[in-house]
């Protein structure tokens, strides 16, 4: 087994970043006020990881965004259905498959630190058996969209329009399921330069693809849909190529095995709080445009409100990225009993993930004009944006820190304390203050705004009292006597 880069080759010496060192070998020091505040090593080490994680996702993120820009020029109904099957399918599929998948943040994590290598494949394998029953259920619901959204009271011809675009996404549902525990398992070993090779080079077919159906063989709203399948196929086939072909993998995969059964069940019982803690954030934030729409001129409020969460949901592409950095520090360094690196992992993440949240936060301040107009040529929008500002800073940072507190969760396997932290948070505090402070109180969309503040402080303030409060060496006396159990 190669050694990886967080984690190290112990076996040498090495010191839990990348690469061993000589037993009394002097790193070389970093002086100043920036070594003061912060692990240097560390921090460059994180980087190094974070920063292809935040381009996958990116990549990801951007491939249905292309088809929802090709349907657009179909016609306003076409725009508008694929605009609303984009936030159906994500809402009620990708966010839930993805989450699922944050199972194997605490497994494999936890497992590759033990050094009990074989339990990489098995839990990957017992993923799979679960994505795919969670796909097959989704995909029934996928199918019966257009009845759903016309009991929803949505317009007829933008429902049917929906439906079309969902129903040939079907295909990439199990593909998009099977892509993320795959990219959970490489993460977990530190293997991260693959995946944004296996996400950019699909995303560049597609607009390609895209262009192809949609535009030269007049295949409309199916075509725009059927790419995104054909792309997440492609980026599937290629991350599973991948580690089917590469020897850095023998040891975590031996191949398919009758065993993986058996931990299906365990599996499950991480993932699918794992997919309610997603989904519970990611429901906030839709549910904020649909109750902009109940505001007085719906519309200049409901543009204006899907800006910020489309803003929100950029940014939270870097916050996304050291998520991942820190619960793959964490679950490894737990299972390999180093508790301190553990928590410095943690310090250095935060510091990490909040300074760059305020580095958004002034290109923001400065250039908010510039970004809304992006958006919408409207005068009135782009004033709107403007004043909505200064609280879009605020839920910027406060989702930066909570998003590495997260991780930190799905890295000790408290994923059902983090579901229940988003319940409340959202559901309880931001949500019913959100309509107080917009209806009740006449602030309209910044009373939105400020509601979701609340929830965001409420979040990020238990996961840290959380966090500050966790045993870590309770944790590592946990991972050994599971170790004690498995069978590798």
């Amino acid at each position: 087994m190669s050694s990886a880069l967080l984690l190290g080759d112990r076996s040498k010496g090495g010191d839990g970043l990348g690469g061993g060192k000589a037993d009394g070998e002097q790193l070389p020091c970093c002086s100043g006020w920036l070594a003061g505040m912060v692990d240097t090593e560390e921090a460059m080490a994180q980087l190094r990881f974070a920063v292809p994680i935040v381009l996958t996702n990116m990549a990801y993120y951007g491939i249905p965004l292309v088809s929802v820009m090709f349907s657009g020029h179909l016609g306003n109904i076409h725009l508008a259905g694929a605009t609303l099957g984009n936030s159906w399918a994500t809402v009620t599929g990708y966010a839930f498959v993805m989450g699922l998948s944050g199972a194997l943040e605490t497994l494999c994590g936890k497992a590759y630190g033990a050094r009990l290598y074989r339990m990489l494949g098995l839990y990957l394998q017992s993923s799979f058996v679960m994505s795919a029953t969670a796909s097959a259920i989704i995909s029934v619901l996928w199918y019966f969209t257009e009845p759903v959204l016309l009991f929803l009271r949505q317009d007829p011809d933008v429902s049917h329009a929906a439906a079309v675009f969902i129903q040939a996404q079907i295909p990439g549902l199990f593909a998009f399921s099977f892509l993320h525990c795959l990219l959970r398992y490489l993460q977990t070993q530190s293997v991260v330069l693959p995946l944004v090779v296996c996400s950019v080079v699909p995303f560049a077919l597609h607009v390609v693809l895209t262009h192809l159906l949609v535009n030269v063989l007049g295949m409309g709203l199916a075509g725009a849909a059927a790419a995104v399948s054909v792309t997440f196929w492609v980026s599937c086939l290629m991350l599973l190529g991948y580690v089917l072909i590469s020897k850095e993998f023998t040891d975590t995969w031996r191949g398919f095995s009758v065993d993986a059964i058996k931990y299906v069940l365990p599996t499950v019982k991480l993932a699918m709080p794992s997919a309610i803690m997603v989904c519970l954030e990611l429901w906030a934030f839709e549910l904020l445009v649909l109750i902009a729409g109940l505001l007085p001129n719906p519309t200049v409020t409901t543009p204006l409100i899907a800006i910020c969460v489309s803003t929100e949901a950029i940014a939270c592409m870097i916050t996304v990225g050291f998520s991942a950095t820190v619960s793959t520090r964490v679950s490894n360094e737990i299972g390999a009993g180093n508790v301190d690196k553990a928590k410095n992992a943690v310090s250095v993440t935060m510091k990490l993930s909040v300074f760059l949240a305020i580095s958004f936060v002034l290109l923001l301040a400065f250039g908010h004009n510039l970004w809304a107009s992006l958006f919408s040529r409207s005068t009135t929008i782009v004033s709107e944006f403007a004043a909505i500002a200064p609280l879009m800073m605020i839920s910027i940072v406060l989702d930066s820190a909570q998003g590495v507190l997260s991780g930190v969760s799905r890295g000790c396997g408290w994923q059902h304390i983090g579901a229940m932290t988003n319940l409340v948070a959202f559901y309880l505090v931001g949500m019913p203050l959100a309509i107080l402070f917009a209806f009740k109180l006449k602030f309209y969309t910044k009373g939105l705004w400020a509601g979701l503040i609340c929830g965001l402080t409420c979040q990020a303030c238990s996961l840290l009292v959380i966090t500050v409060r966790t045993k870590w060496s309770e944790l590592a006396e946990a991972m050994l006597e599971e170790k004690a159990t498995y069978v590798a």
